[in-house]
């Protein structure tokens, strides 16, 4: 997998570099300005975003970039299905977007990847484990957002008990399902604009819908104890999957 890798960057990587930094530095400001002005993020979370999107591009390319907004357009579809009935559920996200602590807890790992990819003499693995983590954060949101619109009920992932739908930690087979679904789009479009070979896609997809899991497991063991707080688990749930794919590579 590691020769297929090679050779997707290799191709990735005619672009002048001083040109791609140029090209990052303006997709990123038109990229803040639209999440701010869609309500998809708050100004600081515009700022956050800006930055994740500056180490996307200007790390790994546009086709880390294009990616990004794919996960943006999905994650945003998804908080905002259903919204009225997660205002009741007491779960439904901020009408202003996410804050920077929401939007590094969920894209700061794939941004260090991205950046790692470029600076550490190309290491090829980390182009895996910016999918996987760019897969896991998909599929949290996904999982997470549908689930409450599904079910009234979830079950703990610890020991299987019965929940209100939102609890942390609780899980529901059409949110699971979802969410794995959620991080094979994304595998795919790695694939799609040349970040991962094929058989890549499954590793990263498996490693998100695994990043998933763990995310539940914290927050139904440390979160709903008050140990972490949610940001502090949807980060760990991208290490997770980010060090799961790099390791697989």
């Amino acid at each position: 997998m590691m020769a297929e890798i090679r050779g997707l960057a290799a191709f990735s990587g005619v672009v002048d570099p001083n040109l791609q930094l140029g090209m990052a530095a303006a997709v990123t400001i038109f990229f803040a300005i639209l999440g701010y002005i869609s309500r998809g993020v708050t100004f600081s979370g515009a700022l956050a975003g800006a930055v994740v999107s500056f180490a996307l591009y200007g790390g790994a390319g546009p086709g880390a970039f294009t990616v990004l907004v794919i996960v943006f357009a999905i994650t945003w579809l998804a908080t905002r299905l259903g919204y009225r009935r997660k205002l009741i559920l007491g779960t439904a996200e901020k009408e202003a977007g996410r804050t920077a602590l929401q939007v590094l807890a969920n894209l700061a790992v794939a941004g260090a990847c991205a950046a790692g990819y470029d600076a550490l003499a190309r290491k090829d693995a980390l182009l895996l484990a910016m999918a996987a983590a760019l897969c896991e954060a998909v599929a949290d949101t996904v999982s997470s957002e549908l689930g409450q619109v599904a079910s009234n009920t979830a079950r703990l992932i610890t020991n299987w008990e019965e929940v209100a739908a939102g609890t942390d930690g609780g899980i529901t087979w059409a949110g699971t399902l979802a969410g794995a679904v959620a991080s094979g789009l994304i595998a795919a479009a790695c694939l799609a604009v040349g970040l991962v070979p094929v058989r890549g896609v499954v590793v990263a997809a498996a490693a998100g819908t695994a990043g998933m899991l763990a995310d539940s497991y914290l927050g139904a063991l440390l979160e709903r104890r008050g140990v972490l707080n949610n940001d502090a688990v949807n980060f760990l749930g991208t290490v997770t999957a980010a060090v799961m794919a790099f390791l697989l590579a």
